[in-house]
């Protein structure tokens, strides 16, 4: 290796600074301030050229300036060793290189003028004489001797053999470093990986990689940093980068090399006890774009043992490398996220294009419907929707949602019975990665997905009580977190609720919570079973008939005298759904122009309403009065809910006030006594 060499500027006979080149380090020219050698010339660029030892060679490169690097009488291009005494023109300075300071003066061997001022790369200085200059470098002030904006090594400027030789294992091991970061599905693998290499080509023994968080927004500091992973080879733990370094790197958007960091408490190298662990220290930033978004800490705490320029060239290729792997992570990961919510809204188009936003039939009980649908959409209230199961309780939630303010936003359904209570759980609110087995990505939950729209929450009698809790927080307005997450979450839903069960009976049986139930009762629509509306029948089949016959295409013109009757006087236990199954069976199976009685296939299944009338229709025809077939009925229908009057009174369509004022009335109570069975 080169011995120690300096570079003298002058005037005519006179000193003007006197710099000392150390093998090892790389000493850069320019008129920016960041240079370790500033001339303040307009000829001169920011970054001009620069000085370090190649092949025990000290050689000067000029880094493309735009006027030039004249040594003696020869215009330079790249790189060019130095000799003893060669003069260096940059603008209107002239640079001496010379082994002893001697040697700038040939002429008479002597320094004339002032004492010779030798000026380390970072702008220190001390008087000193011929016979000091072998003891200089015993101690070397703190300072920030390197800075770097780009990386020389993912440079594909054309260079000599020897400087290709020197890089030649480092962009062997930066090459694999590449493929390594790209096959990592996370951020803290990336993270160590980066830091497995680095510690392999660098002579430090403590570091981490620390990011912002992905959905930080604004200016970073290094207060918003966190260690994504952290590695230390010496007996101390890891010791944080300082606020103060990695707030300047992250500003800047340059990588630092500081040495000889032994009290400095900006560059970070005490911990909490005042204990004293690096000597050196790298900080170069994690760049996408123009945007740092975190920074590689490293640092060593041998005195004996630093990083070079060198290895500040390595890491700072690490950095930009690591970089395009976390932007391609982050752009995986937002493809993953957009394409399930893009999934979820076709299905959601797909439901939309096959449902009406209309109700079909002209009952009063449509009628009234229409109507309860029409004052709730004017308002942002949560809506229980009641019905048996098939009645078309997801048509009426869909009314409501087009029907309001928030038609524009999605309309999300989920089934509560279909789901187990984790399971629920992650539809509802999401997951990270990782919250549990099998959750291999970020999924994004119902709640999410109907921000500012509506969501159904169909069957909601069978949630669990854990979900309940959870539901009724988020109903009372407060923020939720992702399953296996910590970032609270806040949305605007309207949610409608919807369920075939006796909410109340579920109440009282514990089995459902009393506050989310007047908290979902906010406003209620009730869906009569089609057998109470037996006028919609014939307008429900003609319209079945019409959405099937141009699906398959047959020349079917209607239904038979018998086959309407047969129809209108079924019980329909599966209300709307079974009769849209039967006619699409019908339209399907039928041979002839117009859908007789043998091509309907209807069950024997008991209605949920199915009491004393049926029990009379079994029984064959006994003359009555209508007030006796009320009393029997209501009878029937209490001993078959064990004399729970809300539930009678919901399967008789009457109010529970009703109820009992008829119980009165026919003096029920009296006849059960004497007539228990």
């Amino acid at each position: 290796m080169s011995e120690v060499a300096y570079l003298v500027i002058r005037e005519g006979a006179n000193w003007t600074d006197v710099f000392r080149l150390v093998p090892g380090q790389v000493i850069t020219i320019g008129r920016a301030p960041t240079n370790q050698i500033i001339i303040k010339d307009e000829r001169c660029s920011r970054s001009h050229a620069e000085v370090f030892v190649s092949e025990g060679r000290w050689v000067i490169r000029d880094l493309e300036s735009r006027n030039g690097t004249i040594v003696g009488n020869k215009l330079i291009k790249g790189d060019h060793p130095l000799e003893s005494g060669d003069i260096i023109r940059i603008g209107r300075s002239q640079l001496v290189f010379v082994r002893r300071l001697s040697d700038a003066f040939p002429e008479t061997g002597t320094v004339p003028g002032r004492e010779p001022v030798v000026q380390e790369a970072g702008g220190q200085s001390a008087n000193v004489s011929d016979s000091d200059v072998e003891v200089l470098g015993e101690y070397e002030p703190t300072t920030i001797t390197h800075r770097r904006n780009r990386a020389r090594l993912l440079e594909s400027e054309e260079r000599e053999d020897a400087v290709l030789a020197e890089a030649g294992k480092a962009a062997a091991k930066l090459c694999r470093l590449a493929f390594e970061l790209g096959k990592a599905t996370t951020a803290v693998r990336m993270a160590e990986l980066a830091l497995e290499g680095l510690f392999e080509m660098t002579a430090v023994d403590g570091g981490a990689v620390l990011l912002v968080p992905r959905d930080f927004s604004g200016v970073a500091t290094g207060s918003d940093l966190r260690v994504v992973a952290s590695k230390t080879t010496s007996r101390w733990p890891y010791h944080r980068v300082s606020n103060f370094l990695a707030s300047t790197v992250l500003r800047e958007g340059e990588a630092v090399l500081a040495r000889n960091v032994l009290d400095d408490s900006a560059i970070g190298s005490r911990d909490s006890r005042g204990e004293i662990h690096a000597t050196s220290v790298i900080c170069a930033p994690i760049r996408q774009g123009k945007r740092a978004v975190g920074v590689i800490h490293l640092y060593s705490t041998d005195p004996n043992r630093g990083p070079t320029p060198e290895d500040l060239e390595f890491t700072l290729a690490v950095a930009d490398t690591l970089a395009v792997a976390l932007t391609n992570l982050n752009r995986q990961e937002e493809l993953a996220e957009n394409l399930t919510q893009v999934k979820t809204e076709n299905v959601q188009l797909r439901e939309r294009l096959g449902v009406q936003s209309e109700l079909v039939g002209r009952s009063e009980a449509i009628r009234k419907i229409n109507e309860e649908i029409a004052r709730a959409a004017a308002t942002k209230a949560t809506v229980l929707i009641r019905g048996e199961s098939g009645v078309g309780k997801e048509l009426v939630a869909r009314a409501v949602h087009f029907s309001s303010s928030r038609r524009a936003g999605p309309f999300v359904c989920i089934n509560c019975a279909a789901l187990s209570e984790e399971l629920l759980a992650s539809e509802l609110f999401g997951h990270e990665k990782g919250a549990f087995t099998g959750a291999f990505e970020r999924k994004i939950g119902k709640f999410e997905l109907a921000h500012q729209g509506t969501l159904m929450l169909d069957e909601i009698g069978e949630m669990s009580p854990g979900i309940q809790a959870k539901l009724l927080r988020v109903l009372e307005g407060h923020a939720f977190e992702r399953v296996g997450g910590s970032q609270p979450i806040k949305v605007d839903v309207r949610v409608i609720a919807a369920t075939n069960r006796d909410l109340e009976q579920e109440v009282a049986q514990g089995r459902f919570r009393r506050d989310l139930f007047f908290r979902l009762r906010v406003l209620e629509i009730v869906v009569p079973p089609l057998r109470k509306r037996i006028e919609d029948i014939p307008e429900l089949a003609y319209y079945f008939l019409a959405k099937f016959r141009e699906e398959t295409g047959r020349k079917i013109k209607g239904f038979t005298k018998q086959a309407m009757e047969r129809l209108t006087s079924y019980r329909w236990p599966g209300n709307v759904r079974e009769l849209k199954n039967v006619v699409e069976r019908a339209v399907v199976l039928c041979k002839g122009e117009y859908i007789d009685v043998d091509d309907l296939l209807l069950s024997t299944l008991p209605t949920t309403g199915d009491t004393a009338e049926a029990l009379l229709q079994d029984r064959g025809y006994r003359p009555c009065s209508l007030e006796e077939l009320e009393r029997a009925h209501i009878l029937a229908t209490l001993r078959h809910t064990n004399w729970n009057k809300s539930r009678s009174a919901h399967i008789l369509g009457i109010e529970r006030s009703t109820l009992e004022r008829k119980i009165r009335r026919y003096g029920i109570d009296e006849l059960a006594r004497k007539n228990p069975e």
